[in-house]
C-alpha cells in the first residue's frame, strides 16, 4: 500500500519480490485509488503511505472501510492512534521530554517545534529562541494543530537516532540514523543510515513499549535517543508507515515475508 509519489519509496519492488519467495502473491496500490477492491486480498499491508499527515482524517476513513472487508496491517486501532504523536504521552516509558502547548515552555537551551500529525521533519522548526519556540507553537494551535515542543539533543548529532525493526514481534535489524535536524544537514542526508546492533538497555526499552501493545503488529520501527544522562528514551515509535531500512540486512526482506506470512 503506498501513495500517488510512490516511485520515491524505494523498497516499492523489494517487499513483494521477497513475498513472492515466500509463497504469496502481492501488488501495490494506491491507498486513494477509488477503483480498488480491498475485498479481493486476504490482507492490505499499509506501507509508503506518506501523505496522510497532510489527509489524516481522510486517510484514517479508508483505513476504516478496508478493515471492514479484509485484513489490515497494521491493525486500524493501531493507525488511528500512532498517526498523532499525542500518543507519547500515554506510553509508559521514558520518552522525549515534550511539551504540548505554546504557553508555559520549559527553559531550555535550543527548541524544537513541530506539530503532532506530521512526517519527515515537515513544519518541523530547531531554535534557541523561547520566544520564537512560544510563536511557532502558538501558530500550530491557531491552525488547529496540537504543538510538540522538545528540547534539541546534542547527543544526536554524535550518536544518531538508534532504529529498532520488529516483524510480528521478534527483533530483525537496527540501524544509526543521521540526526535530521542537525546543523548544515540537507533532505539528502535524512535517509542516512548504517547497521546497528543495539546496546541491552535500548532493546530491553524497545520491547517493553511492544509488549505494552494489544495487537499484532506485522512491522514496528522503534526510534531511540539518548537523554543527556545518558537513558535511552522513546523519540518516535513508527507503526502506520515506516521506512524499514529493508536494503541494509539482506535477510530482512524474508523475514517481513515470514511476517506476513504467519499473520495471514
Amino acid at each position: 500500500m503506498t501513495y500517488a509519489d510512490f516511485e520515491l519509496d524505494d523498497e516499492r519492488d523489494l517487499v513483494p519480490a521477497a513475498w513472492r519467495e515466500a509463497g504469496i502473491e502481492g501488488r501495490v496500490e494506491r491507498w486513494d485509488d477509488p477503483s480498488a477492491d480491498w475485498s479481493a486480498y486476504d490482507a492490505v499491508v499499509i506501507r509508503s503511505v506518506w501523505d496522510y499527515i497532510l489527509r489524516r482524517e481522510e486517510f484514517l476513513a479508508w483505513a476504516r472501510r478496508v478493515a471492514s472487508v479484509t485484513k489490515l496491517l497494521n491493525p486500524y486501532a493501531v493507525l488511528e492512534t500512532n498517526t498523532d504523536k499525542t500518543y507519547l504521552r500515554d506510553l509508559s516509558v521514558p520518552t522525549v521530554p515534550t511539551h504540548w502547548s505554546s504557553r508555559g515552555l520549559p527553559d531550555w537551551p535550543e527548541y524544537v517545534v513541530k506539530p503532532s500529525v506530521s512526517g519527515g521533519a515537515r513544519d518541523t522548526t530547531r531554535t534557541t529562541d523561547r520566544a520564537e519556540a512560544a510563536r511557532l507553537a502558538k501558530e500550530l494551535e491557531a491552525a488547529g494543530r496540537t504543538p510538540m515542543v522538545q528540547p534539541y539533543l546534542d547527543m544526536v548529532e554524535a550518536e544518531g537516532e538508534t532504529s529498532l525493526l520488529y516483524f510480528n514481534g521478534r527483533f530483525s535489524h537496527a540501524v544509526r540514523r543521521s540526526a535530521m535536524l542537525a546543523a548544515g544537514a540537507t533532505e539528502a542526508d535524512n535517509p542516512r543510515a548504517q547497521l546497528r546492533t543495539p546496546a541491552p538497555d535500548q532493546v530491553e526499552l524497545a520491547e517493553k513499549v511492544l509488549t505494552a501493545i494489544p495487537h499484532d503488529l506485522l512491522y514496528a520501527r522503534i526510534d531511540l535517543v539518548r537523554l543527556p544522562g545518558g537513558a535511552p528514551a522513546v523519540i518516535e515509535l513508527e507503526l502506520t508507515e515506516p521506512y524499514l531500512f529493508l536494503t541494509y540486512d539482506p535477510r530482512a526482506p524474508a523475514r517481513f515475508a515470514t511476517a506476513l506470512r504467519e499473520l495471514l
